[in-house]
């Protein structure tokens, strides 16, 4: 996947279902069969779980293959990315099971709303509440725009 293709854009507001299973929109699915990466995240000091492609995870490490970092640290780093991965994939029905423990970790209870969020190559699942305060804080911000985008 090229850094230009931009899969995942905007938000939506989700119901996480009792058994932690939220609705994935058809646009975002990915074909039969294949594989989605859960990754426990931060952004700005807040859980999220972000949701990667296979091609946006092997972008992971292909940026860290390609980093100035040593073998032994490089090693660890994509040792650290594979453990912390979670590979799951859609139901028949087009949900995506976000294990309890990592959706309690990020902040969502069953059923709760969240908020599914397009990053580009990848996507998150946030709280309700942690989004909403996601949005503000990145709303706020200049926006250094020097390509003239926004």
């Amino acid at each position: 996947m090229k850094r230009a293709d931009q899969r995942y854009k905007g938000f939506k507001l989700c119901k996480m279902d009792p058994k932690f299973r939220v609705s994935i929109q058809p646009l975002w699915r990915p074909e039969a069969g294949m594989s989605l990466f859960l990754l426990f995240s931060k952004e700005h000091e807040m859980p999220v779980v972000k949701v990667l492609s296979q091609d946006a995870y092997n972008e992971k490490v292909e940026l860290v293959q390609a980093s100035s970092m040593t073998p032994k640290e490089k090693g660890q780093m994509l040792g650290r990315l594979a453990m912390r991965s979670r590979e799951v994939t859609l139901n028949e029905q087009g949900k995506l099971l976000v294990p309890k423990d990592l959706s309690e970790q990020a902040g969502i209870v069953a059923e709760a709303e969240v908020y599914l969020v397009g990053r580009g190559i990848y996507f998150e699942i946030w709280s309700k509440v942690n989004f909403e305060a996601a949005l503000n804080i990145e709303s706020s911000e200049p926006d250094n725009d020097e390509l003239g985008i926004f």
